[in-house]
């Protein structure tokens, strides 16, 4: 209608002017009056024409924006060639194509959050529905020395349910982008000091070995609480695979480019077809043995990754895993 409008009102003001322009010529002189009167006609055709196809070129983008809010799939915005217009188009290609890639990301991340929540789903039920085993036992046994075991299996699995619910707290906040990490010059000694002293009472229950190669004065830049945490997961990975009697060897060393932490376990390694997914959430293994959730080496690629590290997994040549933490120089 506003387009209608304005059509108009320019028509009407161009006839008022032609016909005012007319009138003087012929008053002037006949010959000077068809001059103007044809100059006009020719000219009004020419302009009707151009802003008529204008106008069709405008309608066509109006009807091309109206597909875009209504995501319309398999849009297509044809090429014009006036100058303005064809800009125009251009970059409602290039917004088309932006709203497009979002809403694909969009969908995307709907899928992983619900996958995610049914993973999480998954591995909470697992020992909940141990849990209220043992209570049903609980609730029925008289045998001191048997509730007293039962109670020691149902903390254990609190604990592991407090875990996993600690760590996914923690993977939501990195993924939101909420942490924030102090990069601190840290010396790599004091951290793998530090990252080890927890185990030191399990390690010493099942005999492993710690056998240590840290260069002096090796320095990264990072948070100490959070890569102190990294750590931690690969040792508590380490430790399961290793088992009674093994050994776990450390090895810090740098060169010109990167400083390289690398954790050595004598358990039996990681099966080929694992290998490409260790880090990924909630996996753990085809034939897996353990009682992991799968979120342990996923936590600590998320920190490492973050604070512009690298970390890698595989089998070690003379047996065993291998995990290899480079941060660039």
């Amino acid at each position: 209608m506003f387009r209608n409008r304005e059509i108009r009102q320019f028509t009407l003001l161009f006839c008022g002017i032609t016909i005012v322009t007319t009138i003087l010529g012929f008053i002037i002189q006949p010959v000077a009056g068809l001059l103007i009167l044809s100059t006009c006609a020719a000219f009004g055709i020419a302009f009707f024409l151009f802003t008529k196809a204008r106008y069709k070129s405008i309608t066509q983008i109006s009807e091309q924006i109206n597909l875009v809010l209504h995501n319309t799939d398999h849009l297509f915005i044809s090429n014009s060639d006036e100058g303005e217009l064809s800009i125009l188009q251009n970059e409602i290609t290039k917004m088309t194509l932006r709203i497009r890639e979002q809403n694909e990301a969009l969908k995307k991340e709907k899928i992983y959050l619900a996958d995610s929540l049914a993973d999480i789903a998954h591995q909470l039920r697992t020992p909940l529905t141990s849990a209220n085993l043992i209570l049903s036992l609980l609730k029925n046994n008289p045998d001191e020395n048997e509730r007293k075991t039962l109670l020691w299996d149902i903390q254990k699995l609190f604990v592991q349910m407090d875990w996993l619910i600690t760590s996914l707290l923690k993977l939501s906040r990195l993924d939101a982008g909420i942490v924030n990490f102090k990069m601190e010059p840290l010396d790599v000694a004091t951290l793998i000091k530090d990252s080890l002293h927890p185990f030191h009472i399990s390690m010493d229950l099942h005999n492993i070995t710690q056998q240590f190669n840290i260069s002096d004065g090796l320095i990264i830049h990072g948070d100490f609480g959070w890569l102190s945490e990294a750590i931690q997961n690969i040792l508590k990975n380490c430790i399961e695979s290793t088992g009674d009697n093994g050994t776990i060897k450390i090895v810090c060393e740098e060169n010109i480019l990167f400083t390289e932490i690398t954790l050595h376990d004598s358990g039996p390694g990681f099966k080929k077809e694992d290998l490409p997914y260790l880090f990924e959430r909630f996996y753990r293994g085809k034939n897996t043995s353990t009682a992991g959730y799968g979120i342990g080496l996923a936590l600590c690629k998320t920190i490492i990754t973050r604070q512009g590290g690298t970390i890698t997994a595989k089998n070690h040549p003379q047996g065993g895993a291998i995990f290899s933490i480079r941060f660039s120089k």
